[in-house]
């Protein structure tokens, strides 16, 4: 078991695996992930939202979650033991992983018909998955010859079985609480329309309800405020953009920011390093020069 740590990046360019087990768990804010996550529960009350969908969570649950989708762990009353595996891929790592006939991130792709977060799996599946998952845990702690290829060999033969069974319709339950119409609507207005000028007052407008009852119907199935909601949105997209080469500055006025100023601050107070320090870490370029600058040092 590992000591449960807050932080929502990654402090290796491969993978992270990390199994927890908290007697009391104080939350963690809705948020992204520059990277993909896998998150097998194990046990506890939880109910996961990812993007306004709210699972209730059952023993042997799999979720898949995509660097672009908000997500949140909403714990329970009762304080039960919380204990689950999540496994942190890079998106560069996973991509080199892939051969030209086999995607690895096809689980994660929530463009494909059909797609959900949740793999709800029979008995003998939660088995695999938990076997493979501690194999992954116990070959990334080792130091002996071989051990990284061992680990890479570990994780590509999980995936692979991962993909396979995303591909069986059969081993899917879109097992979400009904979410209201008006929150599904709103949700996808904010993803159309997150470039705009838009806020709670333009969208409560826009749907005739009061900015009293959206504010707090939204926050009760998403779990953040509409605005939050909404900035949060644009610093998402604004990191792909970034990431792409585009500059700072044009990102911000395509993302919905009324000005750079507005954005710096947005995007320093939420991932604690400014927009230029993320491009030139963040972009293909920069990635190239530092994956370098790790070889060299090796």
């Amino acid at each position: 078991m590992q000591v449960f740590d807050p932080r929502q990046s990654m402090s290796s360019t491969t993978f992270e695996i990390f199994h927890y087990r908290d007697a009391k768990f104080e939350g963690v804010p809705v948020h992204q992930h520059d990277f993909y996550e896998v998150y097998f529960f194990i046990g506890g009350n939880v109910e996961y939202s990812v993007e306004g969908k709210s699972y209730l969570l059952k023993e042997g649950d799999l979720l898949l979650i995509n660097p672009l989708e908000l997500h949140q762990p909403r714990i329970g009353p009762d304080q039960s033991t919380y204990e689950r595996i999540v496994l942190w891929i890079s998106k560069n790592y996973l991509s080199r992983l892939q051969s030209n006939n086999t995607s690895l991130t096809r689980c994660f792709d929530n463009t494909n018909p059909n797609h959900t977060n949740l793999l709800r799996l029979s008995p003998a599946q939660q088995k695999y998955i938990s076997q493979k998952l501690g194999e992954l845990i116990d070959e990334s702690r080792y130091s002996d010859y071989g051990s990284d290829l061992a680990a890479q060999a570990t994780l590509v033969r999980f995936l692979v079985e991962l993909n396979r069974l995303t591909l069986s319709t059969d081993k899917r339950d879109d097992s979400s609480k009904n979410i209201s119409p008006l929150i599904s609507d709103v949700l996808e207005y904010i993803n159309s329309h997150y470039c705009e000028k838009i806020s709670l007052a333009t969208i409560a407008d826009e749907f005739f309800v009061s900015k009293y009852y959206l504010s707090h119907a939204f926050s009760d199935v998403v779990g953040t405020s509409v605005n939050r909601y909404i900035t949060l949105k644009r610093l998402i997209n604004a990191k792909q953009m970034l990431s792409s080469g585009i500059k700072p500055t044009t990102a911000a006025i395509h993302c919905g920011f009324n000005d750079y100023a507005g954005f710096y601050r947005a995007f320093t107070a939420e991932y604690n390093i400014t927009p230029k320090e993320f491009a030139s870490t963040n972009s293909e370029f920069g990635m190239q020069n530092a994956e370098l600058r790790g070889n060299l040092m090796k």
